[in-house]
């Protein structure tokens, strides 16, 4: 869960959000070089006003900044479009939840148990607790180590489903049906908000998955079923 004074990503539940942790920290280094590297030739120019005195031209130099950023560009390209695979990828999923949003809530469909559909609101703020406009009435309850795929729709205009420590973020897209998938490691509750502008009430609309062990989800739903 997010804290404040956080600077950087939410704890990865997912092995998708650790690799998009990792290139994260792969293009933020490659910054820096480069960085410093620009940092440093301004600094040598600034320090020696006659150092290109008698430079007409150079095609070693030419040749050395036209190769250098084309090979740095390759590094980046490479761990990126991998990734982007790894997202779209849905490989046997072991269940099946339906998202669709609303103005200003989501809804929820356990479509592999029959009709179990539920709604789900922002929590009202009683002024106790710790997770004041984030918590939710009824949370998605999901068993840890299992493959999920998520269908997002919406039903009145485009809302985005985001939970950051699973590295999901999908637009729900009014009459379009998109389709992502996570795994979650281990047990814990994950939160999550609406990520596009979608009205009055944007802001209040959280997202709250609840990762529980395989017996206990099944427990769970024996009390709804």
């Amino acid at each position: 869960m997010a804290t404040w004074g956080g600077l950087l990503f939410q704890d990865s539940v997912s092995p998708l959000m650790e690799q998009l942790i990792f290139f994260h920290d792969h293009a933020l280094l490659i910054l820096l070089l480069i960085t410093s590297l620009v940092i440093y030739m301004i600094y040598m120019l600034m320090s020696n006003m006659m150092l290109n005195r008698f430079l007409l031209e150079g095609q070693e130099i030419e040749i050395i900044w036209t190769v250098f950023p084309a090979v740095v560009l390759i590094f980046i390209a490479f761990p990126s479009l991998r990734l982007l695979y790894l997202l779209d990828e849905v490989s046997s999923p072991g269940l099946t939840l339906s998202v669709l949003g609303h103005q200003w809530y989501w809804s929820y469909e356990y479509s592999d148990f029959g009709d179990l559909e539920f709604d789900s609101y922002m929590s009202a703020d009683d002024g106790v607790g710790d997770f004041r406009l984030l918590d939710v009435d009824n949370r998605i309850v999901l068993p840890a180590g299992c493959m999920v795929r998520s269908l997002i729709s919406s039903v009145d205009v485009i809302h985005s489903w985001a939970v950051p420590g699973l590295g999901v973020k999908l637009d729900a897209v009014p009459g379009r049906l998109n389709q992502s998938s996570f795994f979650i490691e281990r047990v814990g509750l994950w939160f999550g908000q609406c990520s596009e502008i979608c009205g009055a009430n944007h802001s209040f609309m959280p997202i709250v998955i609840e990762s529980v062990s395989g017996s206990g989800f099944m427990i769970w739903l024996g009390g709804l079923l």
